[in-house]
């Protein structure tokens, strides 16, 4: 079984906010990723810490830390890798 993980990024504008339109380019990505023989699996959120970035010369922050997330879509695909036989 293989996996392939891709990053989904939903753009979205004060005219087409609605959920329709996002859903629309979730299932356009999974269609070209269909296309090339993967199954879609599901969506994931991976959250994580940006680190804070220092200021000159080591003092203070410039900018702090904070916590983000991301949207990822899980896709997998049967291998065609043939197991030998057990012997027992």
């Amino acid at each position: 079984m293989e996996y392939k993980v891709v990053p989904f990024v939903a753009t979205a504008n004060q005219q087409n906010m609605s959920s329709s339109i996002i859903a629309q380019q979730l299932e356009n990505l999974i269609l070209v990723q269909s296309a090339q023989g993967w199954k879609y699996l599901r969506l994931e959120s991976v959250s994580t810490y940006i680190q804070p970035v220092e200021g000159c010369f080591g003092i203070g922050q410039q900018k702090p830390g904070y916590m983000t997330s991301y949207q990822v879509v899980v896709f997998t695909k049967e291998t065609n890798e043939i197991f030998p036989a057990i012997k027992h």
